[in-house]
Formats: C-alpha cells, sequence, structure tokens
C-alpha cells in the first residue's frame, strides 16, 4: 500500500492521537489511492479495509471530511462488487459497513454473511438478490426520491444523472393519470389530497416507465379561505388584513388558502404551526406606499440594560428597515408553497429610486424572517422585490424546494436567497434571475459578527439555476460571523459576473472564518470569472483606505478575517470573459487552502474586458488565466486552461503548490 499513497499509516496514528490538522491530507491521499491503485481484487479489498480504519478514526463532528470518506468507501465497494470481487475479507468489510450505519442494514448485511459464510454461486445470488442493481453491474436508468411531502404537495428529485434539468424530457403519471410533463430534476406536484396514497411514476415520451415511488400525504385538519374571510382578489382592494386574520384563526394542522386572484397587501405576519398555500393564479401584489409599512426599530435595549432585542437590519447592520411583505418573527413550523406568485411591485419610480438612501427606514424584503425555525417554501414564484428578496436572519433549519425568484437585471440590491447567521438550510430546485447576487451567504457586519459570533453552517445547494446575477453563488461581504460546511453541488450558473465570490476585507474581524466551502460538478456557461475570493473587497465608507486596500502585511489584530480551506471539483466553465480564477489573500493571514481538481476554462470568442475583483489597484482584463497570491497551499490536479491570453497561472507568494 505504501507505493499506491504514502504514508498513510503515519496519518492515522496522528489523527488517532488527536492531530485534526492532517484529516485533510488523509481525504486526498485516499482520493488519490481510490483513482490510482485499486485496480486489482486484492488492491481493492486493502483499501477498503483502510478506508473502513480510517472513517473509524475521524470525528463525526468533522461532517464533511466524515463524509468523504464514506463516500469514497462506497464509491469503492460499488467498483469492487461490480467488478466480481467476492471473498471472506470483502464480506468482513461490508459487515464493519453495517455496523458503522455507512451501509444500510437491511440492504447489505446478508451480502455480507453470504460471502463470509457461503460458496461463491451463492454471494452471487446474494448480491443480485438484495443489492442495488447499480452495484452489480447494471446500472438502473434514473431513480425518483422524494424529497418533502406534505397534505397537499410533494417534491420529488428525477436523478438521471442531469444538472438541474433532465436529459430528457418526460411524463409524470400520478395514480395511473398522466399529470404533467417536466423537465427539472427538481419536479414538484401540487393540488394533492390529505391522508391520501399516492403512486408516481415517470416515464420517458414513448411510454416507457423509468421511476416510481408512493407515499402517502400528511394530515389537514381544516382549510380556512381567505375570501371567506373577506378579501377580495379583485387587484384593487387591500386585502391585507383579511388575510391577516385567516392567518391569525387557523388551526394547527390547518390550510390557510389564497385562491386565484389579484390581492394587494402591505406586511402579512406569519405564526407558528401554518401552511398557507398560494393556488395557481394567486397573486399577492405589495403595495408601494412606504407610509403604510410598519417600521422595525434597529435594536431595544432590554430593561435591565443588559441585553438588546434586534428587529430591524441593513446590509449586515442593525438599522431600522420597514417590515417585510411577508414577515415571520420567532415563529416555527412554517409553510408556504403553490403555484402562486408574490410580487414586490418595486420599480424605479418607488422602491427602487435613490436605493441606498434611508426615507423613514431601510427597503423591505420581499419574505423576511427573524429567528424561526424549520421554515419552507415550495414551488411559489417570487419577483419585484423592494431588496433582497428572501432574507432569513438568525433562523435555523430552513428548505427552499422548486421556486422561482426575478428581478430585472438592473433591479439594486435584488440579491435572490440571502441566509444570514443561519444553520441547516438547504435550497434544492430553485431558479434564480435578478439584478445582484443569486445566493449570498452573510453573517453580519463586525458588530453583529462580534457580538453574537452567530457564523452561517450547514448550507448544501443543489440543483439549481442561477442566471443573470452578479454572483451565482457569493459569501459575503457581511460575514463578520463566519461561514462554514458550505456545499454547492450539481448547479449551472449562466451569464452571470462571477460564479463563486469570496468578499472579505481587513475589519471584519477574527470571527469573519470561512471554512470548508466546496463546490463540485457545476456547469458555467458565459461566466465573467468563475472563481474569485477577494479579500481586499472594496464594501462600506472605508473601504478604499490603505488599510482594507494595501498589499503590505498588516499586523494580524482583532480585525483580521480568516479564509481556511475552498474546494473545487468536477467543474466545467465555457465561454468564460475576464478570468478564470482570481485569489488574492491577504499577506498576513494568507488563505490557507485552495484544492481545484478536475477544473476545465475556455474562453468566449468575443470576450468582455472588465475587473475579475472589485478591490483597488486590479485593471480590467479579458482571457487571463488562474491568478493566486498569498496562498498557503494551492493545488491543482487535472486543472486545463484553454485559450488564455498570457500565462495560464500566475502564482505570487504561494507557498506550497500541488499538481
Amino acid at each position: 500500500m505504501e507505493k499506491c499513497y504514502g504514508t498513510i499509516d503515519d496519518i492515522m496514528k496522528d489523527i488517532k492521537a488527536g492531530k485534526k490538522e492532517r484529516y485533510n491530507e488523509l481525504v486526498s491521499r485516499m482520493e488519490t489511492a481510490v483513482e490510482t491503485c485499486a485496480d486489482t481484487s486484492a488492491a481493492r479489498t486493502e483499501l477498503l479495509e483502510t478506508l473502513v480504519e480510517a472513517i473509524a478514526a475521524v470525528s463525526i463532528e468533522i461532517y464533511e471530511k466524515y463524509r468523504l470518506l464514506c463516500d469514497l468507501y462506497k464509491q469503492l465497494l460499488r467498483t469492487a462488487l461490480a467488478s466480481g470481487d467476492s471473498n471472506e475479507r470483502l464480506g468482513t468489510i461490508i459487515l464493519k459497513g453495517c455496523s458503522m450505519g455507512i451501509l444500510l442494514k437491511e440492504k447489505y448485511e446478508q451480502v455480507g454473511i453470504a460471502m463470509t459464510e457461503n460458496s461463491e454461486e451463492v454471494q452471487a445470488k446474494k448480491c443480485q438478490e438484495v443489492l442495488p442493481t447499480e452495484l452489480c453491474g447494471s446500472k438502473s436508468e434514473i431513480d425518483l426520491k422524494l424529497v418533502m411531502k406534505s397534505a397537499r404537495s410533494a417534491t420529488l428529485e428525477i436523478a438521471d444523472g442531469g444538472i438541474y434539468r433532465t436529459t430528457e424530457p418526460y411524463f409524470v403519471r400520478v395514480n395511473g393519470e398522466v399529470v404533467m410533463e417536466t423537465a427539472t430534476v427538481i419536479t414538484t406536484l401540487f393540488d394533492l389530497m390529505p391522508e391520501t396514497e399516492y403512486t408516481v411514476a415517470v416515464e420517458k415520451k414513448d411510454g416507457t416507465k423509468v421511476a416510481e415511488n408512493s407515499f402517502v400525504t400528511e394530515y389537514e385538519f381544516v382549510t380556512l379561505d381567505v375570501k371567506a374571510f373577506g378579501a377580495k382578489g379583485d387587484g384593487i382592494a387591500d386585502d391585507t388584513k383579511f388575510i391577516q386574520a385567516a392567518i391569525l384563526a387557523c388551526p394547527k394542522d390547518g390550510r390557510v388558502l389564497i385562491p386565484s386572484g389579484i390581492y394587494r397587501i402591505t406586511s402579512i405576519f406569519l405564526k407558528s404551526n401554518l401552511r398557507l398555500e398560494l393556488a395557481e393564479g394567486a397573486e399577492l401584489l405589495a403595495e408601494t406606499d412606504r407610509s403604510l409599512y410598519p417600521k422595525f426599530p434597529s435594536m431595544i435595549e432590554s430593561y435591565d440594560e443588559r441585553n438588546e432585542y434586534n428587529l430591524g437590519t441593513w446590509e449586515g447592520n442593525p438599522l431600522p428597515m420597514f417590515s417585510g411583505i411577508i414577515t415571520g418573527i420567532e415563529v416555527e413550523n412554517v409553510l408556504i408553497y403553490g403555484k402562486g406568485t408574490i410580487n414586490g411591485n418595486a420599480s424605479k419610480e418607488n422602491w427602487w429610486k435613490n436605493p441606498k438612501v434611508m426615507v423613514g427606514a431601510f427597503r423591505p424584503r420581499l419574505f423576511f424572517i427573524n429567528h424561526c425555525k424549520n421554515v419552507t417554501l415550495q414551488g411559489v414564484k417570487f419577483c419585484n422585490s423592494p431588496s433582497w428578496t428572501l432574507h432569513p436572519y438568525f433562523s435555523d433549519d430552513l428548505k427552499f424546494y422548486g421556486l422561482t425568484i426575478e428581478n430585472p437585471s438592473d433591479s439594486p440590491n435584488t440579491d435572490g436567497l440571502d441566509p444570514e447567521s443561519c444553520k441547516n438550510v438547504e435550497i434544492a430546485g430553485v431558479r434564480f434571475s435578478l439584478g445582484d447576487d443569486c445566493i449570498a451567504v452573510k453573517s453580519g457586519k463586525i458588530y453583529m459578527g462580534r457580538k453574537h459570533k452567530t457564523p452561517s453552517e450547514n448550507i448544501h445547494i443543489r440543483q439549481c439555476l442561477m442566471e443573470n446575477g452578479h454572483g451565482a453563488v457569493t459569501i459575503g461581504s457581511e460575514m463578520a460571523g463566519g461561514v462554514k460546511n458550505l456545499v454547492v453541488e450539481e448547479c449551472l450558473f449562466s451569464h452571470t459576473d462571477r460564479g463563486l465570490r469570496i468578499k472579505t476585507r481587513r475589519g471584519r474581524g477574527k470571527d469573519a472564518i470561512l471554512d470548508r466551502i466546496i463546490f463540485r460538478k457545476i456547469r458555467m456557461d458565459h461566466v465573467m470569472t468563475p472563481f474569485v475570493a477577494n479579500c481586499f473587497y472594496f464594501c462600506d465608507p472605508d473601504g478604499k483606505t490603505e488599510y482594507v486596500q494595501t498589499r503590505e502585511a498588516m499586523p494580524v489584530d482583532e480585525g483580521t478575517p480568516c479564509v481556511k480551506r475552498l474546494e473545487f471539483v468536477d467543474i466545467e466553465a465555457k465561454n468564460c470573459h475576464v478570468a478564470a480564477a482570481y485569489f488574492d489573500g491577504l499577506p498576513e493571514q494568507k488563505i490557507e487552502e485552495i484544492v481545484m481538481k478536475n477544473v476545465s476554462v475556455t474562453y468566449a470568442n468575443n470576450p468582455k474586458c472588465d475587473v475579475p475583483a472589485m478591490s483597488s489597484g486590479v485593471e480590467a482584463c479579458s482571457r487571463r488565466g488562474i491568478f493566486a497570491s498569498n496562498i498557503g497551499k494551492l493545488t491543482l490536479q487535472n486543472v486545463s486552461i484553454c485559450g488564455q491570453d498570457g500565462e495560464a497561472i500566475e502564482l505570487h507568494e504561494v507557498d506550497e503548490i500541488i499538481r
């Protein structure tokens, strides 16, 4: 094994002794071993044994590393079984995988037992009977997974290898009847009935059924139709109080139904244990008269002067703001779903006029929740937001499925989805087309970050389409509380200024730590600069001062942010314009590690010329390669840059490079 992946035993000894800093090296060496060394049955078996030992040694709290090792184990086991490997040692390895929870016991335990106790004939039979077909060398065409269900809806994932869009259109049958045609991986069904069993089948246009799933919808108590409460839905009358009354009157397990119609509203406030459905043809149309909106104060001091209560927020600071069109404060167990639309009605004649000027209070968000838990948005279209479209703030356990978020390309600060100091967030099947960053992950400017020390963490973004924004997925610049465990995978980025966009700067503070930021299996087209990590972002009134912008090393102090590990794997960026990548770390606190594996970048025929990063001294360019400055360790494995003007890779103060 030494020739395959070096001193793996030494790394394992260090990890068992508590040296967690060697986790990255362990995963990297294991990945290399699986890719290059598992070419015989004996080698596969030996490597699987080593992987089991490694998984047992790695703390599950370092979840991303633990998960990567588990994935390598299952990948290699798949190869072994498809290659016909079958022996007592392999059976023992499978049984260990079952006992450790890596494999599903009910599916794999009998296979492990067969390999340890029976003949090769019995072993092969057990593989065919028990294991999924893809582990026996005959991969099923697609899989249909249930992502979520409610009493009236269900979101499914058609896993056919497509990214955002399926590889071909499919018909969807519900209990035998064709109800829709779909071409997106994340697909949602509406108009279901409560406590009803449904069988959903996906078939090709020639009628061939390729996948199926069954489930029972949830219980529902009553439905409250807002029109029964007095709402007109005529696009003229103010329906706010009638919709609000229905929400406040709705019991647990009840549904508030907004049927087809146009409902003029100001702010609607959510409550706990609420299901709110916007039916097809229903539109909540926001008023634009500021005087009609409640104002949220920024900070309210507690009576004992020891604590404070924060309601209003603007770009990472506690500042007064108008309440959101849809607002939730300290609520939980909320579902907003349906085929309808929430329209902020903003334009350059109202909310977007002089957008940086506070008039009475700062502009409202289209959807704003503060200190909430277990909130799900499903299917709804959000458009023409006054400022950030969806803004969850200090909230946990959030899900966003199958949404459409649309704002004009020139609309100011209309980010799509900005989780700020939020934990456990899943974003899947969302289409973004807007005037700023599609997704911007934040954790406050220095006051909020230093006081509350609440990072945004455990955020999973997948099967999304990001179009026409400044950044497809941005971190910062308001990230003084840090961001960690962010995974973006199987997404399409199209015609955005940047793909990954990290914006930080001196002054964000020692809690502004970025770590375990992972992008994998991404396809980009006409993204100006696919990868940007800018530690000199010139935001805020002092953004262009010498303290923020100097490239000379400054003392590491309370204001120094930190970027740890960034990872980019299996990414294709075609028709790039400005630069392949622009990584600019601080000289006094370098970006610790950047890993790029299986990355290809090609350029547009007539590329635009622009700056790759917004900081002083960065010149406009086009067809530039990878610029990397002040990096501790840079890994470039199977990285292809084709068609650039000048050097493919420009290195400045990079301590270690691995190719």
